[in-house]
């Protein structure tokens, strides 16, 4: 596998420690999106927090990422599941910034005034929401200060996007560290000062793994590899999904469509695009006025 993300435990300071290289998938999602460097990055950090809540999750559970923000791409969703599949989008993809982003440049394109959203589908009757206002800008700080406020788990979040000179993507992933009950403080605090003085974009992009990161970080606390999970981008998408959606349609709307001839429904996630020519829609159209009789 290229992408990846391993999942530790260390037992004997009741630590539990993540990290990722997520580079394939937001480079997968970058192409889909056709995105500017600066975008790109944006987009980096979307997926690659997502990417480390989904690893926190129980088979067959998703988690959403969204942020809100005043800033000009003003917005990221970025969804995983337990299963390391990953899809997610910005609004504004061709913002224009620099060609080599720094973590600021990323702060000041999403905004640093707005909400972080985390959703979860944990397969109960209703979603689980938390939300809190943005302390930064930056992702990787605000799922830290979301972590500890919305959910009560004492945490680290670190994530790194490079990029060239020339604006094309050269690594992402990302760190989170958390706490379990009973846990030994004095390892806490060297986890949080080694997290915090490695560039985690730079140390992937000079050719570090997850495994390095990891090592680097626990340093001499004993610590077991629980789990190597494949990361990709998988949109779950389909033309049955977009049917459905066609039908909430009013009459109205359908047959404004059916005048135009053919619809074409474009998925914001993946970019899959679903076309229904004029027979389809009137099909549709046919059933929906028969249900509503």
């Amino acid at each position: 596998m290229t992408d990846y993300l391993l999942r530790t435990l260390s037992a004997s300071a009741g630590l539990r420690g993540l990290a990722c290289v997520s580079t394939d998938v937001v480079d997968e999602a970058a192409r889909r999106h056709r995105t500017s460097p600066l975008a790109t990055a944006v987009l980096g950090y979307g997926l690659t927090g997502a990417a480390l809540l989904g690893a926190l999750l129980k088979v067959r559970q998703r988690v959403a990422v969204k942020v809100e923000a005043n800033g000009p791409v003003g917005k990221v969703v970025a969804e995983s599941d337990a299963y390391g599949r990953l899809r997610g989008y910005v609004p504004v993809a061709n913002v224009s910034g620099p060609s080599q982003p720094t973590a600021e440049d990323v702060a000041d394109a999403l905004g640093r005034h707005g909400v972080l959203l985390v959703v979860k589908d944990l397969r109960l009757k209703h979603l689980y929401e938390g939300a809190v206002e943005l302390q930064t800008g930056r992702l990787d700080d605000d799922l830290t200060y979301y972590l500890e406020e919305s959910e009560q788990i004492p945490s680290i979040v670190r994530i790194g996007v490079e990029m060239s000179e020339s604006g094309e993507l050269v690594a992402a992933g990302g760190a989170l560290f958390q706490v379990m009950p009973g846990f030994d403080e004095k390892a806490w605090a060297q986890v949080l000062a080694r997290l915090d003085a490695l560039d985690v974009g730079k140390a992937l992009a000079e050719g570090g793994t997850p495994e390095e990161i990891l090592t680097r970080v626990f340093g001499d606390i004993e610590y077991e590899v629980l789990e190597k999970r494949e990361l990709r981008f998988e949109c779950h998408c389909s033309r049955e999904q977009t049917l459905a959606a066609l039908k909430l349609l009013d009459r109205t709307d359908l047959e404004a469509l059916i005048e135009e001839g053919e619809a074409e429904v474009t998925c914001q996630f993946c970019g899959q695009v679903y076309a229904f020519d004029r027979e389809e829609l009137e099909e549709i159209l046919a059933e929906v006025t028969t249900d509503a009789g």
